[in-house]
């Protein structure tokens, strides 16, 4: 388990913070200089006064730092200004975000588990539950996650974990937590939420049913393409389960990216509602365009779950995908022809993003897997930032003309 702030060092306050001012203040710890801006612990190891300290202190290391790979003052900051946003007892940062999912999804399971997740995941979540698990020994069930009723004959016989996505990547298809951790509960499963496309601003896994939550850091809450960095959140019973896993595997956060992330929850909220709002203008000139043939956006009313994702989310994320007139070569067309908007894998950045997903982040799904999802050569995904969406819109549109 990570450390609670020592209150010595925290400024003490007799009102709860509401949100927006727990991602600028909360489990700030102050290392006795008086700093305005956390410090950074960048340390790997601590020194004991007396060889008997270290003992106690490796006997109960829960109360006190021991090893940077176990805690980190920098790095519990994160963690528990996380756990207080997303109302999670526990919080666990992670070097990455795909060391977020496989250390969620496999620390509770053993063989002879079984695992159902839908086939509209992240490439490398495809991998990990599609190939990784069975060599592992551990049943995977992999069903359309739009469809309620798979969701039901997948969960009528006892299941461990059911792991999922919503809004999926890169196509936003939209899943019914409330409905699908209920069928999950019934089963015995823990339910695990990739959250990263709403970010903890928009949607609140917990309070609709999960179990657990997870984040690639790298994305929104860094927000300006700098660091590396993942987040697990969860109950106490699961922490339980996690904290052993992570400490003998070894994912640790740097204290470095995790003191990146601080600054980045600082400006969290007021980075996503304005890329919101960018993203929804834009998606809506995209569905206008008469040479642009789909357009897949949580807040627009022609999304195939946009009344699910009005009771879900509260706003339409910062995420598009649409399709264009023709294949991949007109794909690549267009996105070479953008001078404002950047070719880029990555999502959740102040500046905006566009990727071809059939070729970059799954390439490695076969034509008929991708197919399935709803990814065509002709799928581009745009991550919105925080540009003027006039000036996005004309990039837009310049590149759409040379179709």
């Amino acid at each position: 388990m990570f450390t609670k702030i020592d209150e010595t060092y925290a400024r003490k306050r007799t009102r709860p913070l509401r949100p927006q001012s727990q991602l600028v203040h909360g489990a700030s710890l102050r290392s006795g200089f008086d700093e305005t801006s956390e410090a950074i612990f960048q340390t790997s190891g601590y020194v004991y006064d007396r060889a008997e300290t270290a003992e106690a202190a490796f006997a109960t290391d829960a109360t006190r730092y021991v090893y940077s790979r176990f805690r980190n003052p920098t790095v519990a900051m994160f963690e528990q200004r996380m756990a207080l946003y997303e109302g999670a007892e526990h919080a666990f940062g992670t070097a990455s975000g795909m060391a977020a999912v496989f250390a969620a999804v496999f620390a509770g399971l053993k063989a002879g588990d079984r695992l159902v997740a839908p086939r509209a995941l992240f490439g490398s979540c495809l991998y990990i539950v599609k190939d990784l698990a069975p060599k592992y020994g551990i049943e995977a069930v992999i069903i359309d996650g739009a469809d309620l009723g798979q969701w039901q004959h997948a969960l009528s016989k006892p299941t461990q974990l059911v792991f999922l996505e919503t809004p999926s990547n890169p196509t936003l298809e939209v899943i019914d937590l409330r409905a699908v951790s209920a069928l999950a509960h019934d089963a015995g499963a823990i339910v695990v939420v990739d959250n990263v496309f709403a970010t903890p601003v928009l949607q609140k896994p917990l309070q609709l049913g999960a179990d657990v939550v997870i984040y690639s850091a790298t994305k929104h809450i860094d927000g300006q393409g700098r660091c590396l960095g993942g987040v697990i959140l969860c109950s106490n019973s699961f922490a339980a389960v996690v904290a052993p896993f992570l400490r003998h595997t070894g994912p640790a956060l740097s204290p470095f990216n995790a003191w990146v992330m601080l600054k980045g929850l600082e400006t969290l909220e007021l980075r996503v509602q304005a890329e919101c709002a960018n993203a929804e203008k834009v998606a809506r000139f995209l569905g206008g365009h008469g040479r642009v043939s789909r357009v897949l956006y949580p807040g627009l009313e022609s999304h195939p779950q946009y009344a699910l994702a009005k009771t879900q989310m509260s706003a339409g994320g910062t995420l598009i995908a649409f399709d264009v007139d023709g294949g991949k070569a007109e794909a690549f067309k267009l996105m070479n022809a953008l001078e404002l908007i950047l070719i880029s894998n990555n999502l959740g950045d102040s500046k905006s993003l566009i990727t071809h997903p059939g070729t970059s982040t799954h390439q490695r799904l076969t034509d008929e897997e991708r197919a399935r999802v709803g990814i065509f050569p002709s799928t581009i995904r745009l991550s919105v930032g925080l540009e003027d969406a006039d000036d996005l819109i004309e990039d837009l549109c310049s590149a759409l003309a040379g179709l």
